[in-house]
């Protein structure tokens, strides 16, 4: 039997509702497919931080790094500047651990409504590669004449060819598991300096998958796109700004952000890899065990992916769209009236 150490951490709001829904859905597959977990719980959270003014202990680094993976439910809670707690969290993990793509399925499944007229289960059904380390989420800039009429505040972009390569071949290796066709996005027409460079380096990868399809937009076309012809998509590539807006408008053309998974990866498995959902903390419905469990329950199934066990992954993604396509029990913001846990024990069930 394959064992895991998986470190938990449930963070703020709906974090603490839907994870747990997740983790009773992975022991039943994990007894189906001969795979057992122990689990570790760490209470790192905006509570935490108003108490002690940090978001995870000094040493926090240290105490995930022998894990073979992190779970994550959702940060951040009003009282606490977002800023505080991403970066106080989940930027220090993400980079300490080199988990250089932020991987993000869109997919329209049977039984769930989508905004977009016209188009049902099969017709979107695609990927987004966000790079996760640079760019433009650097911590590289500042402020000065801070309160004068002369304030000024600068922040830099940072693109590496190290850092912009990686993300590119990695999205090329999906596509070569997939449909074959990656589209990069861009915006060098506005931006002088690293989305030419951007652009560049996607030229230099092409040759190396012959077989692959590609093409670029620019960023402002290509959210259009998602809309007008999201059925063009099979592998999308931005940076790490470009990667996060797309995957949130992705998710909303598929059905909202509690149907919106995500994984931190470090490709190599050097350091452990973090898995967490989109939807974030859900402040305005936490504890009201409305929550919809099904982003984090597939993020697990992500989980799985990277532990090496595809079959037990596409267990739990198929156990959730059947549940989706029988339409019985389903939360509140896919037209239902089940409970978070009423939705996780019927998920599990249908494994």
């Amino acid at each position: 039997m394959a064992s895991y150490e998986i470190a938990l951490i449930p963070g703020d709001g709906i974090g603490k509702e839907v994870l747990p829904e997740a983790v009773s859905v992975l022991e039943k597959v994990g007894a189906k497919f001969g795979i057992s977990f122990k689990w570790r719980q760490f209470d790192w959270s905006c509570e935490t931080y108003a108490k002690t003014g940090r978001m995870m202990p000094e040493d926090g680094i240290e105490q995930l790094r022998p894990f073979d993976a992190i779970f994550l439910g959702a940060v951040g809670y009003p009282g606490v500047a977002d800023h505080v707690s991403l970066w106080g969290l989940l930027i220090p993990i993400r980079r300490a651990f080199r988990q250089y793509v932020n991987l993000r399925p869109i997919k329209l499944m049977r039984g769930v409504t989508t905004p977009l007229a016209g188009r049902q289960a099969g017709d979107i059904d695609f990927t987004i590669v966000r790079e996760n380390n640079e760019g433009e989420y650097s911590e590289m800039g500042g402020r000065i004449y801070a309160g004068t009429a002369r304030e000024m505040v600068i922040q830099e972009s940072v693109f590496t060819r190290e850092g912009v390569d990686k993300v590119m071949r990695f999205a090329f290796e999906q596509a070569a598991k997939r449909r074959r066709h990656v589209t990069s996005a861009t915006k060098s027409n506005g931006i002088i300096h690293t989305m030419p460079y951007w652009d560049e380096r996607f030229e230099a990868m092409k040759p190396n998958y012959p077989d692959i399809e590609t093409d670029q937009f620019h960023i402002d076309i290509l959210s259009a796109q998602f809309v007008q012809h999201p059925d063009w998509f099979d592998v999308v590539v931005g940076s790490n700004l470009f990667g996060d807006i797309l995957s949130d408008l992705g998710a909303a053309v598929v059905g909202g952000m509690g149907l919106a998974p995500a994984a931190n990866i470090n490709p190599e498995k050097e350091h452990p890899s973090m898995f967490e959902p989109v939807h974030g903390s859900a402040p305005d419905i936490a504890g009201q065990n409305i929550a919809n469990p099904i982003a984090q329950i597939w993020t697990g199934a992500m989980m799985l992916d990277h532990l090496g066990h595809e079959d037990a992954g596409k267990a739990v993604t198929g156990a959730i769209e059947a549940v989706l396509a029988d339409g019985a029990v389903l939360t509140r913001d896919l037209g239902g009236t089940a409970s978070t846990q009423q939705l996780g024990e019927t998920i599990a069930a249908a494994l």
